[in-house]
């Protein structure tokens, strides 16, 4: 009888441990498989969100068990260690991996394209449209921005590099415009230092604001050294620049895709049909091209040039020549 009694508890143990044994075999192979889902599941964790919540979302999403995913999670220690942020679910992730990314916090990289030629107007408006940015600059202009920034005072027009940038969902706007800014500085400082005898700027800060101008002028790469030729030839003989980009962006909201005799006749700061040398800031952010050409001009003797219609230039050392090109291609 003893024996009968002292055998019952001995089994349950034994059944217990090999239960046990089981199961974790079990979890260990369930873990390394496939999730099983037909494409791509985007999720957010918020913060402060609980594991059994963020299980429950997957389990509404189809990608898991939600027993088998918190019983391994519980397993490895990892319930309490879940970060917030958007994740990616695809077929070639297992329990086991979807758990490393929950834990690591590898979320979505999301891209951000800041377009050669574009304004800093123009970036600061599609940042505050877009909804996977946590846009902290509302009612900044580019005049405030760099202060806004915690920079030195002054416009932001050309400040910043002109690249793709990788964020997370909920990455502040300003965060993302510092790195861009960090970036332009850095590119200008290396290209300044490799500089060309030929340019005579005092800064680099006027190379950007000539680079800005050859980056409006001209898309097509052989043309931008010869364009940036002619603009130093002219600033060094003291000639006006006469380029249409800063007389449009000076216009601003005015310009309707034509220029005017009024637009050209009327003074401004940027009217360079008016003003002699350098418009006070960039017009444009200007991408490595173009800051390159600008510090490494053409050295021919062309002074003016024209656009042939087709994306590239036609060049000319007199204006007898050019008024010539300008009856050729414009006026036809």
């Amino acid at each position: 009888m003893n024996k009968r009694i002292l055998f019952i508890p001995i089994v349950v143990i034994v059944l217990g441990i090999a239960f046990l044994v089981g199961m974790r075999i079990y979890l260990d192979r369930w873990a390394e498989q496939p999730l099983s889902v037909a494409e791509d599941v985007v999720f957010v964790v918020e913060p402060a969100m609980t594991f059994s919540t963020v299980a429950d979302k997957l389990v509404a999403a189809g990608v898991v068990n939600g027993w088998l995913f918190s019983l391994r999670a519980r397993q490895r220690g990892l319930q309490a260690s879940v970060q917030s942020g958007e994740y990616q679910v695809t077929a070639t992730l297992t329990p086991d991996t979807l758990l490393d990314r929950l834990t690591l916090g590898d979320v979505v990289a999301h891209r951000y394209l800041i377009v050669e030629g574009s304004t800093s107007e123009r970036v600061l408006e599609r940042l505050a449209a877009d909804d996977r940015v946590s846009f902290d600059l509302s009612g900044v202009t580019v005049g405030d921005l760099m202060a806004r920034l915690g920079l030195p005072a002054g416009n932001a027009e050309g400040r910043f590099f002109p690249d793709t940038y990788l964020f997370r969902r909920g990455d502040k706007a300003s965060a993302l415009l510092l790195r861009a800014k960090s970036k332009m500085d850095t590119v200008l400082a290396e290209l300044w230092s490799e500089r060309s005898s030929r340019v005579s700027f005092e800064t680099p800060y006027d190379a950007l604001i000539l680079a800005s101008i050859v980056e409006k002028e001209t898309a097509y790469q052989p043309d931008r050294a010869l364009v940036a030729g002619v603009f130093v030839r002219r600033l060094a003989k003291g000639m006006r620049l006469q380029s249409d980009p800063t007389v449009i962006y000076g216009v601003g909201d005015e310009f309707a895709g034509s220029i005017t005799r009024r637009m050209l006749k009327t003074d401004g700061p940027y009217n360079t049909y008016r003003r002699y040398g350098l418009p006070p800031t960039p017009i444009a952010l200007p991408g490595r091209a173009a800051i390159e050409a600008a510090l490494n001009p053409d050295d021919g003797e062309d002074l003016y040039f024209v656009a042939r219609g087709d994306g590239t230039s036609q060049f000319s050392k007199t204006l007898e020549e050019h008024n010539k090109a300008v009856a050729r291609y414009q006026r036809r």
